[in-house]
C-alpha cells in the first residue's frame, strides 16, 4: 500500500500575514505546496490529505484540491478547536488551535495507511521526499510503533536575515531520535554554525550537519490512538487549560513515546536544503530560490 502524504494546512500565517499557504511563489504561481506535493508524487505517495479549518474550505477547494484530483486522490478534515476527546470542552476565551499533534489527530478516519506529515508552507525539497517515501514504502504490512523523521542538516536550514529557531536532535545508535532540543537562536558566526545556550550568554558551535527538525515526520497509523490517549491527559493537566496558548506538539508526543519504549523514531538524513516564509521579508528569497530549482531543470516550469 503506497504511503499517504498529510499536509497541515490549518493555520493562518499570522506574522506573515494572511495564508501563506496559497501565496504563489513559483514562476506560475506556483505555492509551496505544489512542490512538495509533485515532490511525493514522485517519491511514490499515493493519497493526499490535507488539514484545514473549516472556514476557508470553498477558496482551498478551488484554488488548491481541483489542481491535484487528477494526479492523485484526495481528501479535506478539518481541524477545530472545538473537537476534544468526549468529556472535555474547550475553555471560554480559548481562540488558539490546540497545536500540530491535535490537527494530525484530525486525520484518524482517512488515514489507514502509513503516512508522512508535513508544513504546507515549508520547501522541504526532493530527497527529503525521497528518503521518506522508501522508509514509509519499506515498512512491512502491519508495522506498529516504526516512525521516522527527516533530520535536515542545520547548516541546510540557516537565514541569511538572522537567527533561527531550530529543534536540535540528538541520536542514539548512529540514527534513532532520543532528544529534541528547541534552540531558538542558531545562525552562522565566522564561518561556523552556533546556537545561543540556555544562559542567553555563550555560543556553542556544533556541526553543520547536525540533524534538526522541520516538522517531516513518518507515522504509522497506531501513532494517533497514542495522541488520542496523550491528548486527554494534556486537557487534564490545569496549566494547560488555564494558558490560552498551550499547543500540543508532534514532539512533545514522539518525546513521550521514545522515552517510555513504545515506538522508536529513526532519523533520516537529507542532502535537501529546507526553506520557508515565516516574515513578509523572506517571501522574495524564496521566489528568486523556486526560479533557480527551475531554470536549472530540478522542476518543470509548470507542475500540474
Amino acid at each position: 500500500m503506497k504511503p499517504t502524504l498529510f499536509l497541515l494546512a490549518a493555520g493562518m500565517g499570522s506574522r506573515y500575514g494572511g495564508l501563506k499557504q496559497l501565496d504563489g511563489l513559483g514562476p506560475n504561481g506556483e505555492t509551496i505546496m505544489d512542490y512538495s506535493i509533485h515532490d511525493a508524487i514522485k517519491a511514490g505517495f499515493g493519497k493526499l490529505v490535507f488539514v484545514i479549518r473549516k472556514d476557508f474550505e470553498q477558496d482551498f477547494r478551488d484554488k488548491i484540491i481541483s489542481k491535484y484530483e487528477d494526479h492523485i486522490p484526495c481528501e479535506l478534515v478539518f481541524q477545530s478547536i472545538h473537537d476534544l476527546p468526549e468529556g472535555f470542552t474547550c475553555p471560554e476565551g480559548r481562540t488558539k488551535p490546540w497545536g500540530t499533534n491535535h490537527a494530525v489527530m484530525m486525520g484518524a478516519d482517512v488515514i489507514k495507511e502509513p503516512f508522512a506529515v508535513i508544513n504546507c508552507d515549508d520547501f522541504y525539497g526532493t530527497d527529503s521526499f525521497r528518503v521518506m517515501g522508501e522508509f514509509l514504502a519499506n515498512l512491512p504490512e502491519g508495522s506498529t510503533n516504526t516512525y521516522a523523521m527527516v533530520g535536515f542538516r542545520v547548516g541546510n536550514t540557516l537565514s541569511e536575515s538572522g537567527t533561527v529557531s531550530r529543534g536540535v536532535c540528538g541520536t542514539s545508535s548512529g540514527r534513532m531520535l532520543a532528544s529534541v532540543v528547541e534552540r531558538t537562536k542558531i545562525q552562522r558566526i565566522d564561518g561556523e554554525v552556533k546556537y545561543l545556550d540556555d544562559d542567553n550568554t555563550t555560543w556553542v558551535t556544533i556541526s553543520e550537519n547536525t540533524p534538526v527538525s522541520m516538522n517531516f515526520w513518518g507515522f504509522t497509523p497506531d501513532y494517533f490512538a497514542y495522541s488520542t490517549d496523550y491528548f486527554k491527559r494534556f486537557l487534564s493537566n490545569p496549566k494547560n487549560i488555564e494558558n490560552l496558548k498551550a499547543e500540543f506538539f508532534i514532539p512533545l508526543m514522539v518525546d513521550e513515546l521514545i522515552h517510555n519504549n513504545t515506538a522508536t523514531c529513526e532519523v533520516l538524513d537529507t542532502t535537501s536544503k529546507w526553506f520557508g516564509v515565516t516574515y513578509p521579508e523572506d517571501r522574495q528569497d524564496v521566489v528568486n530560490k523556486i526560479k533557480a530549482l527551475v531554470d536549472e531543470g530540478a522542476y518543470p516550469k509548470h507542475l500540474f
